[in-house]
């Protein structure tokens, strides 16, 4: 009970409150926020124009709805922000098990309380966010758990007869009553529970084991869905998508710059440690890591690629530039071009793979995706990659480049080298620190373009690349492919490759 509100239904009804549906309550409540310009989802980015709009028009419309998306696209998230369009506090009869309206008890056995205490009947008021239950559609999930059942012990302790509807247990759907339901997943609900759905959607009462009584109820019933489990795991029956009001399809950031918002939202990177500093284009690159993935022919699309990619990889970099700050003392840290290969863990696991690209290697295929990101990052930094020789003759930006990796140059860089060793590697090649020296304020930053314009030649079949262990080594690319023939050591990973 809040302090200051009415404890007893005589109490409330000097108080001129008035009874509200909750699909009304959220509809005003949308209305008035609507009008004030007040923020409908915070936390909720690139669906402005898209999805933001269609679930405004089905609230407005007091439409239950189901949010349809691959995963990783914010559905939950959404679900769960409805709660926010609730008001603060309802009254509720004292006791009851079905959040009942005091005016218009729904349980018998507030029914029979409000009968018997009139204008005393105690009441309390129930917040906002005891109102909101979910629960995740698995195989296992019975009616009984989200409708309810008999309960033959609280028959035996009360000496209730079956016929006495006081002896139903009931499920968490009617728990709920006066409030929002949300089902997530719904294709993994077995189809005959499916089926006790209906009842609510559409007549807004439940049935339990054949009662002559029904029980009607007031809530809002909102859904998830994947695409991929219409097919692999399960269905939605027929008649229940006919009675979910509006269908609305959610998709994944259009644009990397969205991306970025998102991923440094939910990130973890403020951690209290060594300072870290992850530069803009750093964190466009481990977007386009995502993109590229979406756009794999490696990559089961019909499974998508979720948001969670990149947070997760941009809190594993925070982490390997952690431990490189504790062991070296450099401070600040900065990322390298090289510290990619670090973030294979949080990406192998969360990208599936069609059968090509489960022979090739979850290890080949993502470091295949981060060439790929590269490339496009590269692309649009820095000028194109033309015909370069490596010749005196040859005028290209990217000539004397090629041309001292031709005559025997070789760069080795490492996530663990110092970065005076790091810095100094980079400044052998001729010509690089010119065509990076617009690339970012500090040292740190122009260091990884540098690296950037390595790998991007590399992708680009002007240089090859060794990998071994933490380390990466730039060299020649011609007299690199006749060692490896002649039983050279060492890999090159390229998507070329």
């Amino acid at each position: 009970m809040t302090s200051g509100r009415p404890t007893t239904l005589g109490a409330l009804k000097t108080t001129g409150y008035r009874s509200r549906s909750v699909k009304q309550e959220v509809r005003e409540n949308l209305v008035a926020r609507l009008r004030n310009g007040t923020a409908l989802f915070e936390g909720v980015v690139g669906y402005e124009r898209t999805v933001v709009p269609g679930i405004v028009n089905a609230l407005l419309a007091q439409h239950d709805l189901i949010l349809l998306g691959l995963r990783g696209q914010a559905k939950t998230r959404i679900l769960r922000a409805l709660v926010t369009l609730l008001d603060d506090e309802i009254p509720v009869v004292a006791g009851s098990e079905l959040n009942d309206d005091p005016f218009h008890p729904t349980s018998v056995a507030a029914q029979r309380l409000v009968e018997e205490a009139g204008d005393d009947t105690p009441i309390d008021w129930l917040p906002k966010e005891a109102r909101y239950n979910e629960k995740l559609a698995t195989p296992d999930v019975t009616i009984a758990d989200l409708i309810g059942d008999v309960d033959p012990i609280k028959a035996a302790t009360r000496r209730l007869t079956y016929a006495d509807p006081e002896v139903i247990h009931f499920g968490i759907v009617p728990r709920t009553n006066r409030g929002i339901f949300a089902i997530n997943e719904l294709p993994d609900l077995a189809p005959r529970i499916q089926v006790g759905l209906l009842n609510i959607l559409e007549e807004r009462d439940i049935q339990i084991r054949g009662f002559p009584v029904r029980i009607p109820l007031d809530v809002l019933m909102v859904f998830s869905a994947n695409p991929e489990d219409y097919t692999n795991r399960g269905t939605i029956i027929t008649p229940l998508k006919d009675r979910i009001s509006s269908q609305i399809l959610t998709h994944y950031p259009k644009d990397a710059a969205t991306a970025v918002t998102i991923t440094r939202q939910e990130a973890w990177r403020e951690r209290g440690g060594p300072r870290v500093v992850v530069p803009e284009a750093v964190e466009l690159l481990i977007e386009e890591i995502a993109f590229a993935a979406r756009e794999s022919e490696l990559v089961d699309q019909s499974s998508g690629v979720s948001a969670r990619v990149p947070i997760a990889a941009m809190e594993l970099l925070v982490s390997n530039l952690e431990r490189r700050s504790l062991v070296s003392g450099e401070v600040p840290v900065y990322p390298r071009l090289v510290d990619m290969h670090m973030l294979l863990p949080a990406i192998t696991g969360k990208v599936e793979m069609v059968y090509e690209g489960e022979q090739k290697g979850p290890d080949v295929v993502v470091r295949t995706l981060i060439g790929g990101a590269v490339k496009k990052c590269f692309l649009a930094s820095f000028p194109a990659v033309g015909r370069e020789v490596g010749t005196p003759e040859d005028k290209g930006p990217y000539a004397p480049i090629v041309a001292w990796f031709a005559g025997g140059g070789t760069v080795t860089l490492s996530d663990e080298q110092p970065f005076s060793e790091y810095e100094a590697e980079l400044k052998h090649v001729p010509g690089l620190a010119r065509l990076v020296e617009g690339s970012g304020e500090t040292p740190q930053e122009r260091a990884f373009a540098a690296e950037m314009v390595l790998e991007g030649l590399h992708q680009h079949l002007k240089l090859a690349r060794e990998d071994l262990d933490s380390t990466v080594s730039y060299r020649e690319m011609v007299k690199f492919q006749l060692m490896r023939r002649v039983g050279g050591r060492g890999e090159s990973h390229s998507d070329a490759n």
